[in-house]
This record gives structure tokens, sequence and C-alpha cells, in this order.
């Protein structure tokens, strides 16, 4: 996986969560995933396609992490991962992806995004668009983990 599409997401979300939550997440080694299970209990999935390749991004909120995250936003928020959490998770992937997209076409590569999807629920699954590895990153910090993934076609 080419190295110039990981790292413009990775740094938009680091950049989202630290300017829109005043959270400081700390990446992990990244690594192959080998199923389609998620990490965490709340995902937004968005697709990406370009002329060069096609491929998704999804990002993986523990509930915990996710509850923290809009309480620090907003000022307030539920206790339990339910609809405002779930259209959080979708807004954070938007933004991301948005960041990672201006980054990626001041190195001229141009991609059309489609409408993040989000997923909820213990052990839900994420099934990415592309044929080729899935690469997970887990992002940690002391109120939970998030993991971001990619998988653009070969």
């Amino acid at each position: 996986m080419n190295v110039e599409f990981i790292n413009p997401f990775l740094s938009s979300m680091l950049n989202v969560m630290s300017t829109m939550a005043q959270m400081e997440l700390t990446p992990e080694k990244p690594r192959l995933k080998k199923s389609e299970v998620a990490m965490g209990d709340v995902s937004g999935l968005i697709g990406m396609v370009s002329e060069q390749t096609k491929g998704s991004l999804s990002i993986t909120f523990e509930g915990r992490l996710a509850i923290a995250t809009m309480k620090k936003m907003v000022g307030e928020g539920p206790d339990v991962v339910n609809e405002e959490i779930t259209d959080l998770v979708g807004e954070i992937t938007n933004m991301v992806t948005g960041g990672a997209k201006r980054m990626l076409s001041e190195k001229g590569f141009e991609f059309d995004m489609a409408t993040p999807v989000v997923v909820s629920g213990k052990d839900h699954t994420i099934s990415h668009k592309a044929d080729g590895p899935i690469v997970i990153i887990p992002l940690s910090c002391d109120l939970g983990k998030a993991y971001i993934e990619f998988s653009f076609n070969k």
C-alpha cells in the first residue's frame, strides 16, 4: 500500500481530534487486518475513487472514546452509544476524509468520495470497497482507542 495515501488520512485524523475535541491520539504500529470485524463499537466507512485507484477508509471508535469525544466537542453528550454518537462518528469521518483529500490533491491525487456509512454495535463488520490488503493503525489516548483502516486496490 502506498504510504502517500496513508499519511494524509492519519495526519488529518490526528488534527481533527486535536482541534475539534482537544484530544491527542498516539498512533501505534500499523499492521495488516485479517478480518472484517471492527475493533471498536462504532465505525464510519467512506469509499473513494480516483483515476489511479479506488479504496475505502474507516474510522472506528471504542464506545467510551466516542462518548468522551462528543462531550469534549459540544460540552455534553449521552452516556451510551446512540444516534447522536453515530452521527458524530459520521461527521468525524467526513472531516478526516476532507482534510486528507486536500493533502492528496496537493500531491496530484484527486479522489471523489462517497457519503460515509456508519455502523455500530459489538462485533460489527466493516466491508472495504477494494481488493487490496487492509491496513489498520490503532490510535490511543487515556480515554480509549480509535482505529483507522485503509484498503486500496492493488
